[in-house]
């Protein structure tokens, strides 16, 4: 049966004996498609690198635009698939969200065809990306369901830092996919290489033919089977805790499509006010952090005003909001997972148009950054291992976080991170400023692996210290509004360091996410492992 009406997994017999095989049925089916939510919101970051080298007619910093609109887009829908579970059920909410990622996927396919595609027409796609983004909140919000508190470190690590590996995934995945005709005459025609490309297994020579918009067409041969999987093999947990007025699954699957236009119409806004014209307003740069609150706040005010039992449901959800610690966990789950998630975004962009050209001062200093740099290492070779590093390790983070306690793992990592951020400013500087930027490669290169791993323990460390603060009913939702909060990052990592390479100054972004890990560092210590901590190292 896909409905389950008594659920008491605190219960040690009960769990023992129906809860646990339960639980990971679903966390296995949830893990999959999880993971290709992400490879679709995230995929701009390596379509982006293959545009430039099949010269597509746009400048870096509008392709550096793609990512960030998908991040921002993924990060607004957030907010409301954090509520999902409640209103619609953790089954149907699953399969209907894993289905809808089949629309971005085919767009992608379809218009990377042509490289005269307008640039509006990727924008768009890019935003409807960001439902693999969304698909997060919800994703976590349904396992923490299903697992007692005692272990939901390790299950939340598992399905968020598997589910993480969609990143990498895409990231090996795509780049290969692009080498072969591997969807026929459907496909499409190939297109010839006028830089330098790779793949995990090797530089590809410019002149080399390739199929790019196998980017997206790939997707759906994962994403069909995983929906029905998601009918077929999940469940709605039918209790006062966690669903109790769900509805038929059309209803269920309307209320859902309902909450994410919503998020959609917010998150346009939000868009069209940052992109310059044509396609937006053109707002300054710093104002983008007032159209991010200004989008948050009209996602969460929007929602408040859909009536019936959908109102009910949210205004008992939303009593996260006067919890002081759901705005603590907040900030610090944004240093985690936003620098996570922001820096799979921008890494292979940022790597290609750092290291990729010469850069080489003019006799009235100025520098020109056009230069192709022949010794210039392959970013579609390389960015994949960041994500994997930091996607590896996020279960164990959890893990240990269970053993040792989520504060305490949070505070170290954070310490690294601020280390690894100021190194990689150092060495991103010098290469910016040099003719030969490939001999700082490989010190900025370990430096971010270092950045990612210590993200990913402390994304896992952080889940730990939530469900250990917040009662059942409320960890879910909190769960997926931190979650929400901090994919922002997917937003503002690629937009700031786009930003920075334009101004000739990318070290900078590096110095100003430093200053914020370490107002995060000050806040972990002093509400959890201070002598003024009110819960001791949870």
């Amino acid at each position: 049966m896909s409905t389950i009406n008594h659920w008491t997994i605190e219960d040690a017999t009960f769990w023992e004996e129906k809860g646990r095989p339960i639980a990971n049925r679903n966390l296995l089916i949830s893990i999959p498609s999880l993971l290709c939510g992400f490879a679709v919101w995230i995929y701009w970051s390596v379509i982006t690198v293959q545009m430039l080298n099949l010269g597509f007619p746009f400048k870096p910093a509008e392709l550096f635009t793609l990512s960030a609109i998908a991040g921002l887009t993924g990060a607004t829908l957030r907010i409301p698939s954090s509520f999902f579970i409640r209103i619609a059920g953790g089954r149907n909410a699953i399969f209907f969200t894993t289905a809808l990622l089949m629309i971005p996927a085919l767009g992608t396919g379809l218009a990377l065809q042509h490289a005269d595609t307008p640039l509006w027409v990727f924008q768009l796609l890019a935003m409807l990306s960001g439902i693999g983004g969304g698909n997060f909140a919800s994703s976590m919000s349904n396992i923490s369901f299903f697992f007692p508190k005692r272990t939901q470190g390790l299950a939340l690590g598992l399905n968020a830092g598997l589910g993480n590996f969609g990143v990498t995934t895409m990231q090996i995945l795509v780049p290969l996919v692009m080498t072969v005709p591997l969807f026929g005459d459907f496909g499409g025609v190939s297109m010839t290489l006028k830089s330098d490309s790779g793949t995990l297994i090797g530089k590809i020579p410019a002149g080399s033919q390739t199929w790019i918009q196998n980017a997206g067409f790939v997707w759906l041969l994962l994403l069909a089977p995983l929906s029905l999987a998601a009918w077929f093999g999940m469940n709605n947990i039918r209790t006062d805790e966690v669903s109790p007025n769900i509805g038929s699954p059309l209803s269920a699957v309307a209320k859902v499509a309902g909450m994410l236009l919503i998020g959609f119409v917010a998150a346009g806004l939000g868009v069209y006010l940052i992109l310059p014209a044509p396609s937006g307003l053109g707002l300054p740069d710093w104002t983008k952090w007032f159209v991010i609150a200004g989008v948050i706040a009209a996602t969460v005010f929007m929602l408040r005003l859909i009536p019936g039992t959908i109102r009910k449901n949210l205004d008992r959800q939303y009593r996260i909001f006067g919890h002081k610690h759901t705005w603590v966990m907040s900030v610090i789950y944004t240093m985690t997972f936003g620098s996570f998630i922001g820096y799979s975004a921008a890494f292979a962009l940022a790597i290609q148009v750092i290291f990729g050209y010469q850069h080489i001062p003019g006799a009235d200093g100025v520098f020109t950054h056009n230069t192709p740099n022949p010794g210039a290492p392959s970013a579609l070779m390389y960015a994949w291992m960041g994500p994997f590093v930091g996607a590896l390790v996020r279960p164990v983070g959890g893990w240990i976080a269970d053993k040792l306690g989520g504060a305490l793992i949070t505070q170290v990592t954070t310490v690294v991170m601020i280390a690894a951020a100021l190194g990689a400013a150092y060495y991103m500087h010098a290469a910016y400023l040099s003719p030969s930027p490939e001999q700082y490669f490989v010190p900025f290169f370990l430096l971010f692996l270092v950045l990612f791993a210590a993200s990913g323990v402390g994304n896992g460390s952080t889940f730990r210290t939530i469900a250990m603060v917040f009662p059942k009913e409320q960890a879910g939702p909190v769960l997926g509004w931190t979650s929400a909060v901090a994919a922002y990052g997917a937003f503002v990592i690629p937009q700031v360091i786009g930003e920075q390479i334009k101004a000739g100054t990318p070290e900078y972004a590096l110095y100003g996410f430093s200053a914020f890990y370490l107002l995060c560092l000050a806040l972990n210590w002093w509400y959890y492992l201070g002598p003024k901590a009110e819960f001791r190292n949870p």
